[in-house]
């Protein structure tokens, strides 16, 4: 079968590999769409160090059930549109025996620390694949990023009476910003684009603020009458922002990071100690996350469409990655369909 694959830094290639075998507990699902995202461009770069190439890319998957094995239980059927949870989790470490399970110190990620889902068919156990009545295959591959911007607003407890900024309106930082919103609180999107400041606005921010052109703590103390944001989440993964989000949120706020910076971060650790901030992380997502996902894009006015900024074939993948990295902040989802 076809399966896309990133055999070193800037080579992507279409290679044939063997179909998987279906075994009991487990179904085969038939790709129909995958989303390359920002690991996966980490990767095509060379530097995601947790990949071994060559690998086969993605774990944003919108598929129909192929063929389901024995032992699976009901709820399940052939030509079922699903999406799936790309993560593992071995039960046994800290986070999986405080059930967050999403934070598994031994997770392998379809995509990243394993082969992932940029091929014709796959087979996974049947609990990692999420139905999603009510959406199509290519809207299913949009649940994933949208479930880890969902679990920060989780991770930052976020309420209808706080303010909450986010920084980066990409895929993920979208997601944060319609679950923030849909828990009433009153959200800014910060970016550097302002054709994604527009659409945050329309799935919800009620401020917008461009930080190529505006200074944004400046900003953000005016819209707070001086208070700040009770929540700051981190959605770039860069040095700046990372100090931003510092000096963005209020005394006794939260900061949740979702990006990672690659170079070292220099920070006035006064702030951590003088604000008293509680600073948390937020990885993946959990399945809660996923359903809450599926419920919104079922019963809201999304404009789905406008988050996926191009649909290519396997072979013109490579094409697609080298343009989006040379204009990383342009592009929302670029799906490849099989």
């Amino acid at each position: 079968m076809k399966a896309l694959q990133i055999a070193e830094a800037g080579v992507v290639r279409v290679a044939d590999v063997e179909k998987p075998v279906l075994k009991s507990g487990e179904i085969l699902l038939s790709i129909k769409y995958v989303g390359f995202c920002g690991s996966d461009l980490n990767t095509y770069r060379g530097n995601n160090p947790m990949v071994k190439m060559p690998v086969i890319p993605g774990h944003e998957v919108g598929a129909v059930i192929e063929e389901i094995g024995e032992g699976v239980p009901e709820g399940f059927h052939k030509g079922m549109a699903v999406t799936v949870n790309p993560y593992t989790n071995c039960g046994k470490c800290a986070s999986c025996r405080n059930g967050r399970v999403n934070a598994c110190e031994h997770n392998e990620t379809l995509g990243v620390q394993r082969n992932g889902s940029m091929q014709e068919y796959l087979v996974l156990p049947w609990n990692k694949v999420i139905p999603a009545n009510g959406l199509s295959a290519k809207e299913c591959a949009l649940i994933e990023p949208m479930s880890v911007g969902f679990h920060a607003v989780s991770r930052g407890q976020v309420t209808d009476i706080d303010t909450v900024a986010v920084i980066g309106c990409g895929m993920i930082g979208l997601g944060a910003i319609v679950r923030a919103s849909l828990r009433g609180a009153s959200v800014i999107a910060i970016d550097l684009d302002d054709e994604k400041l527009e659409l945050a606005k329309r799935l919800g921010a009620r401020y917008v603020i461009n930080s190529k052109t505006e200074d944004t703590v400046k900003k953000i103390k005016e819209i707070t009458d001086g208070y700040m944001a009770d929540v700051v989440i981190e959605a770039v993964g860069s040095p700046a922002t990372y100090v931003t989000a510092i000096d963005a949120v209020s005394f006794t706020g939260r900061v949740v990071c979702i990006g990672y910076a690659k170079s070292d971060v220099s920070f006035q650790t006064k702030y951590f100690v003088q604000k008293e901030l509680d600073i948390r992380g937020s990885r993946n997502a959990m399945p809660e996350d996923f359903r809450a996902v599926i419920q919104y894009l079922k019963n809201s006015n999304c404009p789905k469409e406008e988050l996926i900024s191009a649909i290519v074939k396997p072979e013109e993948a490579g094409d697609a990655l080298k343009k989006w990295s040379e204009n990383p902040g342009k592009v929302f989802r670029i799906l490849v369909e099989f």
